[in-house]
């Protein structure tokens, strides 16, 4: 069943937090089992940001987490972070088109 992360966090260095992620796309390519990452804002708060992270499953993002590249990339970017990220796991119960 698909599967969807979300990271909520709070930064003042945005850039740098994009330039972390860019970089673990490029050290995670043929192994991550990621397969679309949103990167959002919050409008009513302005150094509020999530990541929704888009998995075939649990097990595969359970997999994801365990690479040494997305170990790498955790560490790098809790050094970014203003305090510490809420996760969310949840479990796609249906998609709709609309």
């Amino acid at each position: 069943m698909a599967f969807v992360q979300l990271i909520e966090f709070s930064t003042s260095k945005p850039e740098e937090v994009e330039k972390i992620v860019a970089e673990w796309e490029s050290s995670s390519q043929g192994n991550r089992t990621a397969r679309r990452v949103l990167s959002t804002k919050d409008l009513d708060n302005p150094n509020r940001y999530t990541h929704i992270v888009f998995f075939d499953s649990y097990e595969s993002a359970m997999e994801n987490s365990n690479l040494p590249e997305t170990q790498e990339y955790a560490k790098k970017l809790m050094t970014l972070m203003d305090g510490e990220p809420v996760f969310r796991n949840l479990e796609v119960l249906e998609e709709h088109e609309l």
